[in-house]
């Protein structure tokens, strides 16, 4: 945009070109480009993360609109907003309320990442980060995986078929992504065979598994999740006496 002044004749000149170049730097300050990280935020329940977020060049959007929004929901979508000087999260998702901050200070340097408190498995999903100025707007989106190590499995005796064998059913819940689970002897050798049963919820993944056994033995039931595993045990007699130890 330009401005003309009423400027003394021999200085028009000067005074049209320096208003030429404030015009054009006022223009090359709004040009910036939103960038977020080319990988997956892998985060861990139960505990906090960052989701990045920048503009480049670094300059400030202290005077922006910085808005984060989940963008593979289809209803409420709100997760922070940032106008006018203050956060303004009256329509945010309720489940995120509490839970999202900014760091105000970082804004003047162009920092628009978001802190997100007590990760939820719910939490996991693609993220937009959506920064507005007066003259454009541009966003960067964030993929957050969300890993959750469930609970110790449980196994429940299910009866006896008509050749008795013993039906052992073995669940474990709250797991993210879906786990592994595995029957073993006690020798270490794999009793499963048909497809374990999974259900997924707000809080993770249920696993299920029901094997029948016809021998005396140390039965394991092991949960695993990369690095993770939990394990339980039951102790078959041959007096068809169980006993369940974790």
């Amino acid at each position: 945009m330009f401005y003309f002044h009423l400027c003394p004749l021999e200085m028009k000149f000067i005074c049209l070109t320096l208003l030429m170049i404030s015009g054009i730097t006022d223009s090359i300050s709004e040009r910036y480009e939103v960038v977020g990280p080319a990988d997956p935020v892998f985060a861990v329940a139960g505990e906090d993360v960052i989701l990045p977020c920048s503009v480049k060049p670094n300059i400030s959007v202290v005077d922006m609109r910085v808005e984060w929004f989940r963008s593979d929901l289809k209803d409420s979508q709100l997760v922070h907003l940032y106008e006018n000087h203050e956060d303004r999260n009256t329509d945010q998702i309720q489940s995120y309320r509490g839970r999202t901050k900014l760091n105000h200070p970082e804004l003047q340097r162009g920092n628009a990442s978001l802190k997100l408190s007590s990760v939820r498995v719910s939490d996991e999903g693609l993220y937009k980060c959506f920064i507005q100025s007066k003259s454009r707007s541009d966003d960067a989106t964030v993929n957050v995986s969300v890993e959750a190590v469930g609970r110790p499995p449980v196994i429940t005796v299910d009866g006896f078929d008509h050749s008795g064998g013993l039906h052992l059913q073995c669940e474990s819940e709250g797991w993210n992504p879906e786990p592994d689970l595995e029957w073993l002897d006690s020798a270490g050798v794999s009793l499963s065979s048909e497809t374990t049963e999974a259900h997924r919820n707000t809080e993770g993944f249920n696993v299920k598994h029901t094997i029948t056994v016809h021998h005396s033995d140390k039965i394991h039931c092991r949960v695993k999740l990369r690095h993770h595993m939990l394990e339980a045990l039951i102790i078959s007699s041959s007096k068809n006496e169980h006993d369940i130890f974790f």
